[in-house]
């Protein structure tokens, strides 16, 4: 089985629009969705940033949200990390289509677990 490899990670930002121009400018990514919600999700061909809209009304602060790994077995990874002694990983609830499942590992960080990978679905 291969590595898993960080693929993903999600930051949060006040103004999605305008990180999003800071990083396709200065870093040259490319633009891979914009959803109606304001988030914007950009690559550089190896690696997805989720540029998320921060909803002041919520509990995360700005900054890193996530990270993402791209595995080869969801069920096998989700298995061995619940045998471990972690929290079942769980479905995502969000119908962005990137990532199948949450997981979080033992100081509390979450992270995504796909299968397909990160980008374009």
């Amino acid at each position: 089985m291969p590595r898993p490899t960080i693929r993903h990670l999600a930051l949060y930002a006040r103004d999605p629009q305008a990180l999003a121009r800071f990083y396709r400018e200065h870093f040259a990514m490319d633009v891979i969705l914009t959803d109606p919600e304001g988030n914007h999700f950009l690559g550089d061909g190896y690696l997805t940033l989720a540029l998320l809209k921060l909803q002041m009304a919520g509990e995360a602060p700005v900054g890193m949200n996530h990270f993402g790994f791209h595995i080869s077995d969801a069920a096998r990874t989700c298995a061995e990390l619940s045998d471990a002694g972690l929290e079942q990983p769980a479905l995502r609830a969000s119908k962005r289509p990137f990532a199948e499942y949450r997981a979080i590992d033992p100081e509390g960080n979450w992270f995504d677990l796909s299968e397909h990978g990160y980008g374009i679905p």
